[in-house]
């Protein structure tokens, strides 16, 4: 239950239905309708590879209808096509954030702004068992325009030692890939982008992104009321980090949510 649903994600992307296939497991007889409303912060970088930070405001919303559609402002509109005891599989529309030059104009003029653009994402989690409930997450984000490339995550995740029905803490890592389109689009630097801005040109290559860790915590105050902290650190690797464009390497994000669960 977080504040965007956008690309690249601000948080391991694990961490938007952290719970939500484990819950199924143990609970199978879950409600038709399950709605929690609420408001978020998060604080995060401006852009990958950015020094400052953002805190935006906005609101948190997850709608789930019989283990089947979802709409959530962490996870998009997506619809589960593959259901079992233990495993998801599904696609969701989600949508890329980009980078506005006027966001930072000492750093990015000269390099254009990264339009908005929509996503879609296949994606697939699995559950090893009950009595190891470690779960399993991939994805894969087709950024519709814009960078118009692919970026990826394999994750894990694994509820911790002191979580009960009322508290529940979930961490586990994740590493993200991306192709030629999104890393020349969002770390490279082609002739007329270095002529106009000054930085060397930079040809961003197909791999490894960033790797990460994320921790999700979830307080259940009352039988409606709920509290979701989640934090998480990820570091640039490969062209990503060595990007004149990037600044620092490793970033992290915090985000906090006050939900209402109907």
């Amino acid at each position: 239950m977080q504040v965007a649903a956008q690309t690249p994600s601000p948080l391991q992307e694990w961490q938007y239905s952290s719970g939500v296939l484990l819950r199924k497991m143990f609970e199978p007889s879950l409600p038709t309708w399950e709605i929690v409303v609420g408001a978020a912060a998060s604080a995060a970088p401006l852009y990958d590879g950015a020094r400052p930070y953002r805190v935006r405001p906005g609101p948190t919303v997850d709608i789930r209808y019989k283990d089947l559609a979802f709409l959530s402002v962490g996870g998009g509109l997506g619809v589960n096509l593959l259901r079992g005891e233990n495993y998801r599989a599904g696609v969701a529309l989600a949508y890329d954030l980009g980078r506005r030059v006027s966001d930072y104009p000492s750093h990015l003029n000269g390099l254009g702004d990264i339009s908005p653009a929509p996503v879609v994402k296949l994606f697939a989690s699995y559950a090893v068992s009950k009595s190891f409930p470690l779960v399993i997450r991939a994805d894969l984000r087709r950024i519709i325009g814009a960078s118009d490339g692919l970026i990826g995550d394999l994750g894990a995740y694994l509820p911790l030692p002191g979580s009960s029905r009322k508290f529940v803490m979930f961490a586990g890592p994740s590493i993200t890939f991306a192709d030629s389109n999104y890393m020349q689009t969002t770390f490279g630097v082609d002739a007329a982008q270095a002529i106009a801005s000054g930085y060397p040109r930079f040809k961003a290559h197909a791999g490894m992104k960033a790797i990460g860790f994320g921790f999700s915590a979830n307080w259940f105050i009352t039988e409606h009321w709920m509290v979701n902290g989640d934090a998480a650190v990820s570091r640039l690797m490969t062209d990503a980090a060595d990007s004149p464009i990037t600044e620092k390497r490793t970033q992290g994000t915090l985000a906090l949510a006050v939900a209402y669960m109907f």
